[in-house]
């Protein structure tokens, strides 16, 4: 089974976190075990399992990213002026797997399923859910 969810962003560069939605879609499958692909379909955009307590994880993922990779200074900024969207989407991945265990999706307490914007604000951003499983 295959599913699509399509959000927009607001910020240049952020977390948004796509836990319901994609528990949602495993759920509609109705599997009992098997696996869930995580698919982010952009070059600058990815896919990344983190806590989801509050706002200071992803806020500091998003501060150590820019650190690392800052804007302005990369050879593909003479192109479009995103340079450091391709690098860190390409750091973080464009997709996770999360196992399906009696049903439901095998992430522990504090673990949510995040798309990472890298180049937004975006109207749309599209990312492919995939289940697989008996």
């Amino acid at each position: 089974m295959q599913d699509t969810i399509d959000i927009p962003t607001t910020s240049r560069n952020g977390l948004y976190d796509i836990t319901e939605k994609v528990r949602k879609i495993a759920a509609k499958s109705k599997k009992k075990s098997g696996i869930v692909s995580v698919y982010a379909q952009g070059a600058t955009a990815g896919i990344m399992i983190q806590e989801n307590w509050d706002d200071s994880v992803q806020n500091d993922v998003i501060s150590l990213l820019n650190k690392l990779i800052p804007h302005g200074v990369w050879e593909h900024d003479a192109q479009d002026g995103n340079g450091d969207s391709h690098l860190k989407a390409g750091l973080v991945g464009p997709s996770e797997t999360i196992p399906i265990i009696d049903y439901k999706l095998g992430l522990s307490t504090w673990q949510n399923i995040f798309l990472c914007e890298f180049d937004g604000p975006r109207s749309s951003r599209k990312i492919a859910v995939t289940v697989i499983g008996c």
